[in-house]
């Protein structure tokens, strides 16, 4: 490993077997609902794409959805050819990534002038219910703290990765959700059937402590239990969305140069500001 590169967040080996294991008994239907929002957003694009790629780690959430569209893994060095595609789409894997930004990068490097590129991943607020009772119980049980759940993007942060990347017209925008459970298992069986259980690198090895499960499951109900006892868990969905430069796309105006008024296009009466009643002395200079 090269001496400047920083140590790796995500245990790729163990996220491997995990993501295995989740094949074998799926519980898909996060990564279906977030194809479903892609599918829906590309149709109010209003736009043919004969070129499309799919970066993702379950190629069955995606068959049939768009038809030739080329398939591949988030593997760090994406098996992607330099202007070969209209669209790429990088499906629910960016959280798991020790460079998002060089993911994005990647993506973009491989569209045409004015292909899309179109991003989802798990947000900052996915699962907080579950980070908050984890950390507890392992206060309370060990007097430690270690991690326990991925940390994901804060949207605040994500819109100017794809800046940074060089993207036109970007755009970070997500939704959250609530899915009840019956309990704490329940919650951890559906994470293991899709894949999203703890593979970062820094990760205790053994199995959680029982008594740190109990209290965890405990505070759980204590703390976010409904009327019905059912445990509520927060999953967040993030889309990035830009575009490849091109010369054929809008630009924005400058500063000063519109040609008509807003009032006139509102068929309203213009008025001016009201003077202020009053000013502010400057502050004296030394």
């Amino acid at each position: 490993m090269s001496a400047n590169r920083p140590p790796a967040l995500t245990d790729r080996a163990a996220l491997a077997r995990f993501r295995d294991r989740a094949r074998r008994d799926p519980a898909f239907f996060l990564q279906d609902d977030a194809a479903d929002e892609v599918q829906d957003r590309l149709i109010e694009v209003n736009r043919t794409f004969t070129k499309p790629a799919i970066v993702t780690p379950f190629p069955e959430v995606w068959e049939g959805r768009l038809p030739g569209a080329k398939i591949i893994a988030d593997d760090e060095v994406l098996d992607l050819e330099e202007g070969a595609h209209d669209l790429v789409i990088h499906a629910l894997a960016l959280h798991w990534a020790d460079d998002p930004l060089g993911q994005i990068i990647q993506s973009r490097r491989a569209l045409q002038p004015d292909g899309l590129f179109m991003g989802v991943m798990f947000g900052g607020q996915s699962l907080n219910e579950l980070r908050a009772v984890l950390a507890q119980a392992e206060s309370d049980v060990t007097g430690g703290l270690s991690p326990r759940v991925v940390p994901m993007g804060e949207i605040r942060d994500l819109g100017a990765l794809l800046q940074r990347a060089g993207f036109a017209l970007p755009v970070a925008d997500g939704f959250t959700r609530t899915v009840l459970y019956r309990d704490l298992l329940h919650l951890v069986r559906d994470l293991r059937a899709m894949g999203e259980v703890n593979a970062l690198a820094g990760r205790h090895k053994a199995p959680m402590k029982r008594a740190m499960l109990i209290r965890a499951a405990q505070l759980y109900v204590e703390t976010y239990a409904d009327a019905e006892g059912r445990l509520p868990a927060t999953v967040e969905t993030l889309f990035l969305t830009g575009w490849a430069p091109s010369d054929t796309q809008q630009k924005p105006l400058r500063p000063g140069s519109a040609a008509h008024r807003l009032a006139e296009a509102l068929g309203t009466k213009e008025t001016g500001l009201e003077p202020a009643p009053f000013s502010a002395d400057r502050p004296a200079k030394d």
